[in-house]
């Protein structure tokens, strides 16, 4: 036990304070003596009562016994970590969407050469791309035109019909019981344990997809992650620190040395699936490829440069999942910081700051994640020890749309066959139908809208974006049936129409009545034939 003399602010006094860690630096040193009398006793006291803690072995009796400054803090003292955890979703279906298991599967590649143990890492993916025939290169999947194949060794946790909303939340609660059918791998941490969720795919305004129906809601997602934070005992060291905030740096570094979790999204909108919703005080800090107005975008696609390998009809990833993954494999992990790789990744996915063909990465929860090792999460490749260049600063030059990828891989595939032959026409004639479905899904929400809120008012209404803060609708379960009403009547919104949910949050915010919303939806799609895309067939989006 050090013992220490320190002088308080009141000159006529001093006092002895016992500490269990010597003070590490002069600047903490100094800090110590402008502290209010009993704060050293009080983080003392803190000390003392968290070590005896079950579970919490790791993190705070493995300390070196020293208060840190954010600056100062060791590389060695971060290493006495738990278990790191990682979930990888990817959210799709279909060789047009090659590139959200190709994103997926190259994270599981970085994370396992960063040392996360294959028990630890969950993977959700359709797992109908490797193998299709499209694919050029049966059982291979590239994330880059001159990548190696990032599909080999990849766990088949959660596949097929297994990859729906239901299991991903039960995997994130580490319910067994819960999960139907996969592996029945869950992330079961403990309190000192670390988790990196990285998520791929379509979104729209509140939700992102998944290959089997219903879509992620922000609202169940958010509440997942609160009952996530809640049932791993938190809640006593985080009230603590918002009681006493004046020893908010202190006790918010022992909360970060407890827990905490990074969670990266690849969607269009994205950013409004944590507008409003994401707190800041559960240790989860998020960023995500878009606002809450804008697409993402796909990358290394025909005819861009560097364009994937002749044999390639389709886009081999997306700007802002390369960007972050590209960055973890040219740097140390143990050095670069959470918050450099947001700055890096928004740059680069920003297009320098030009947002010409970019997007805006926005960033959510608790900011003060920032200031830690990638390691931490991503873990340590010890060939990337002594990487310093940034290979990232020769760029990509050209994206597309996400929502258009797939209509891009198509016009390829119908470029290449010959003229005569019947595959040809077929492709063209595919591609016809599906524009003409998108058409109509388009032509069916803007008509509902003149409907109920008048020709001139109607469009502006359903667009109206909320002020930056404000959640995209007030009550999720209106916005969920309104979402069944629409589908049960005009058909199913498709990944294509989820960018129509604001429409939908905007019908719900103004009040209107599903009695209302039902007899718009007739008016608008009476007489359209949406057998082919009906929900009875293919679900409900909600």
């Amino acid at each position: 036990m050090a013992r220490r003399e320190l002088s308080s602010p009141n000159k006529k006094t001093r006092r002895f304070c016992s500490l269990p860690f010597p003070l590490r630096s002069p600047l903490s040193a100094s800090m110590a003596r402008f502290l209010p009398d009993g704060c050293l006793l009080l983080v003392s006291l803190l000390s003392a009562l968290s070590v005896p803690r079950a579970g919490v072995a790791r993190a705070v009796d493995g300390w070196d016994a020293a208060i840190w400054m954010p600056s100062e803090r060791s590389t060695a003292g971060e290493e006495e970590v738990g278990t790191r955890w990682a979930v990888l979703v990817a959210g799709s279906s279909g060789y047009g969407n090659y590139r959200h298991q190709a994103d997926i599967c190259h994270a599981y590649q970085l994370l396992k050469k960063g040392g996360l143990k294959e028990e630890n890492i969950v993977v959700f993916m359709h797992d109908d791309i490797a193998n299709n025939l499209l694919n050029p290169r049966p059982g291979v999947l590239i994330n880059h035109p001159h990548g190696d194949n990032v599909y080999s060794g990849v766990p088949k946790d959660y596949t097929g019909k297994h990859v729906t909303a239901k299991n991903l939340y039960a995997v994130l609660l580490g319910d067994k019981n819960a999960v139907q059918g996969g592996s029945g791998k869950v992330v079961d941490s403990k309190p000192n344990d670390r988790i990196f969720i990285y998520y791929s795919d379509h979104g729209g305004p509140g939700v992102l997809g998944m290959p089997n129906l219903p879509y992620l809601y922000a609202k169940d997602f958010i509440d997942v992650l609160k009952k996530k934070h809640k049932s791993n005992g938190y809640k006593e060291m985080v009230r603590q620190c918002d009681t006493l905030s004046i020893y908010l740096l202190i006790c918010t570094a022992v909360v970060i040395l407890l827990h905490g979790q990074v969670i990266y999204i690849e969607a269009c909108e994205s950013g409004s699936f944590f507008e409003g919703m994401m707190p800041e005080d559960l240790n989860i800090y998020v960023t995500t490829a878009s606002n809450a107005v804008e697409s993402s975008w796909g990358t290394y696609c025909p005819g861009m440069e560097p364009p994937p390998p002749s044999e390639y009809l389709t886009c081999l990833g997306d700007l802002y999942s390369v960007s972050w993954m590209e960055d973890s494999e040219s740097h140390n992990l143990k050095k670069e910081t959470v918050g450099k790789q947001y700055e890096t990744v928004k740059d680069r996915t920003s297009n320098h700051n030009t947002y010409n063909a970019g997007s805006h990465v926005m960033e959510y929860g608790t900011r003060n994640i920032k200031a830690e090792r990638l390691y931490l999460y991503q873990g340590f490749d010890p060939s990337n020890a002594n990487a310093t260049e940034n290979l990232l600063k020769h760029g990509i030059r050209g994206v597309i749309d996400q929502r258009d990828a797939d209509i891009l891989f198509m016009w390829k595939m119908h470029e290449q066959l010959d003229d005569k032959s019947e595959k040809k026409t077929d492709v063209l004639k595919e591609i016809a139908e599906i524009m003409n479905y998108r058409w109509h899904l388009d032509g069916s929400i803007d008509f509902i809208g003149k409907l109920i809120f008048g020709s001139l008012n109607g469009p502006s209404v359903l667009r109206d974006v909320r002020s930056s803060g404000q959640p995209l609708v007030d009550d999720w379960d209106c916005l969920k049936a309104m979402v069944r009403v629409f589908e049960l009547h005009c058909g199913s919104l498709t990944q294509y129409g989820m960018k129509h949910m604001r429409a939908f949050a905007n019908i719900c915010n103004r009040g209107i009545s599903m009695e209302e919303m039902e007899g718009a939806c007739i008016s608008a799609c009476e007489g359209y034939n949406t057998a082919e895309w009906t929900p009875v067939n293919h679900g409900f989006s909600a």
